[in-house]
Order: C-alpha cells, then structure tokens, then sequence
C-alpha cells in the first residue's frame, strides 16, 4: 500500500465505511475538521463558479485537519477531505445547490418542493469534491454522477411515507441512496459510491 496511514477529515460515518472498504481500519485515522462553519453556494448558478467554491470548501477542510493533526510530517500519510453536494438544474444552464433539509419543523416541506419540483421525473447532479494531501502536495478534484428518479407518480406514492421515515435529515439533497431512498431512483450514470458520500473510483488508484 502506498501509504501506510490514511487520514480522513470528515464526520461522516459513511465515508469511513466506504474507505475501510479501500484500506484497513488500522490505516484510517479520522479527523474531523474543527471549525462546522462551510462556506456556501448562494449567488453560484453556474457548475464552473460551484464546482470551484466546492474545491475551496475542501481545501479549507484539509487546512483545517493538517492543523490539528500532521505536525508537518507527511511521510506516508495521505490527508483526505471531501464534500458532496446534489446540484439541479431548475432552468437551461441556470444551476441551484440543495444542501441540507433545514433543521426545525420546516423540514418537511423543504424535501417535498425538492422531490416534487427538482427531482420526481428528471435527473440531477451529485458532485464530490476531493482534496488530498500527501508529502508531494496537494491536489484537488470532483467526481459527477447523474442521477434520475422514478416518474412524478412513483414520488408522489410514497412521499409521505419517507417523510415519516425522517431519513431526509442531515443528506444533501434530502434522500439517502444507501437506504430507503433507493425506491426513488430510476437511474444511476457514474459512480454510486460518490452519491453515498466518497468516490472509491477516484480513490483507488493511491492504494495499489
């Protein structure tokens, strides 16, 4: 393995399973990034301009994490930081991000316009920024999956009963692929894994 230990900036417990499916569990050391504060994407309609905030979000992650954790010393050590964000298109070329559901009671309301009006039928975006670190630098780049649900019937049948489920909370785009919101999805182009959370594609040629 090229690196003997894997450092994951992240709070997300599905990153971590999806990278011990890469590496050992005694290779990843997880830390997350101190400061929760992200910057956001309002005013960015356009993939170039919210592709290159998602780019800055994650470095930021990765300075946040050397910090903390590295000491400088990066001698087979890989640092990884990643963010993913679910990207729809409401008007030809005119793009929008949906983050997370609010929190308090307007939550629900939140996930049904974004089912109804973004995603029943159509098809949408998921990008991963990624920002690794090792002794020779740092690179950055993003991994895009097409994702298409079932037509606005088949959303409409079961909106409420997700809803209850309350799986909606704290997702990007308000669904989990890797649970019950599967029964909402058509089509999948590219890498499911990147709309769990971390693009194992993307990641796999650093640990042969």
């Amino acid at each position: 393995m090229q690196f003997q230990k894997w450092i994951l900036g992240s709070r997300s417990p599905r990153r971590r399973e999806l990278l011990m499916q890469l590496v050992p569990e005694s290779a990843i050391e997880v830390v997350p990034p101190l400061n929760p504060e992200e910057a956001g994407f309002e005013g960015l309609h356009d993939l170039s301009s919210i592709k290159e905030q998602l780019a800055e979000i994650c470095l930021a992650k990765n300075e946040d994490v050397f910090a903390q954790s590295c000491n400088g010393d990066l001698r087979q050590v890989l640092l990884l930081t990643s963010d993913t964000i679910v990207v729809v298109e409401r008007q030809p070329g005119h793009f929008v991000v949906l983050g997370q559901p609010p929190t308090g009671s307007g939550w629900e309301l939140a996930v049904r316009d974004w089912f109804e009006n973004d995603f029943a039928g159509k098809t949408h975006r998921v990008i991963t920024g990624l920002c690794l670190r090792s002794s020779t630098g740092i690179q950055t780049g993003f991994c895009e999956t097409l994702v298409t649900f079932h037509e606005r019937s088949h959303v409409l049948k079961y909106l409420d009963w997700y809803l209850s489920t309350g799986e909606s909370l704290g997702k990007a785009g308000g669904y989990a692929v890797q649970g019950a919101g599967s029964i909402f999805v058509k089509r999948i182009e590219g890498s499911l894994t990147n709309v769990v959370g971390l693009p194992l594609e993307n990641l796999l040629p650093l640990v042969s």
